[in-house]
């Protein structure tokens, strides 16, 4: 399970929004991991994993409902390769603006775009981890795409 740390904690700070809140996350994840890994019956490890990460991230969520604290740009910023200043700053802020789309999409497509277009999972893995059909699974991420990108158009963003 070691290997998927990363995966892990990418999917438990986009899905709680707070770095301190996804290290707890994955902590208790992989202690449930651990605790229960005699009963894990499945051919893929990272699938069972993330599914049990998006358990404890929506336990969490749950208990820790009112409290939302907004994306942190100076923890998240991207760094850019670009040379000059202006172009630096145009970088900056289109990944700004990105990452605040991301933030505003609902939980439901928020976790399938993460699972999909950050951690590439498959259709059929994101449907094992997140227990629904995959049809389901395509709708949410088919809806997730239209919102970010009328999120970035209503920035000013291109496509």
């Amino acid at each position: 399970m070691v290997p998927h740390l990363d995966a892990a904690y990418n999917l438990a700070r986009w899905l709680t929004r707070r770095a301190d809140e996804a290290d707890e996350v994955v902590q208790e994840a992989y202690l449930r991991a651990f605790r229960y890994f005699e009963s894990f019956t499945g051919s893929d490890g990272r699938v069972w994993l993330m599914a049990i990460v998006r358990n404890c991230c929506l336990s969490s969520y749950r208990r820790r409902k009112s409290d939302e604290v907004p994306f942190d740009e100076r923890s998240h910023g991207v760094e850019s390769g670009q040379s000059t200043p202006e172009n630096q700053l145009l970088k900056r802020a289109s990944a700004r603006s990105l990452h605040d789309c991301i933030e505003a999409l609902p939980l439901e497509y928020r976790e399938t775009l993460v699972m999909r277009e950050l951690e590439e999972f498959s259709y059929k893995r994101i449907a094992e981890v997140t227990a629904l059909p995959i049809g389901t699974v395509m709708s949410r991420l088919s809806r997730a795409r239209k919102r970010l990108q009328d999120c970035m158009a209503a920035k000013g963003e291109k496509q």
